[in-house]
């Protein structure tokens, strides 16, 4: 199963900007959830030091967005058309938690919720995602991703 997420998390470095600057680590996967370990470096903070809200929603948008992408294969993509974030509280540069599980996936539309757990295990900041699922141009092969 690592492998074989490692395949798209390798993909999305390559293929997307954000992918380049969280340096996402598979945790665990199972049918519907996603936990992956991810960086926020000194490039995210703002002049107060902490990560600046959109970088936490930015992270949150892709993990939401990878786990739809996993379950598909790569066939559908998923269109952003609500990010609703929470902030429960800062966070610094350095590791956290973020997970992304399926509330609701339907033929057309999909409810994602992701979360951001700082160092210690607290909860950070929460992401509703509804998105619009659509047939991929760049459909992930099994062999090569």
């Amino acid at each position: 199963m690592k492998e074989d997420f490692n395949k798209f998390l390798s993909f999305h470095r390559v293929n997307g900007g954000t992918g380049k600057i969280f340096k996402f680590v598979f945790l665990e996967y199972k049918e519907g959830f996603l936990k992956l370990k991810a960086e926020f470096s000194k490039e995210t903070l703002n002049p107060s030091r902490n990560v600046q809200g959109g970088m936490m929603t930015s992270m949150l948008d892709d993990i939401t967005s990878l786990l739809i992408i996993y379950e598909s294969r790569g066939a559908i993509y998923p269109n952003s058309t609500n990010l609703h974030s929470l902030h429960h509280r800062p966070l610094f540069a350095g590791e956290v938690t973020a997970t992304a599980e399926i509330v609701k996936k339907g033929k057309n539309i999909a409810t994602i919720k992701g979360e951001l757990y700082n160092a210690e295990g607290k909860l950070a900041a929460t992401l509703m995602h509804t998105v619009v699922l659509m047939k991929s141009d760049f459909k992930v092969d099994r062999n090569t991703v």
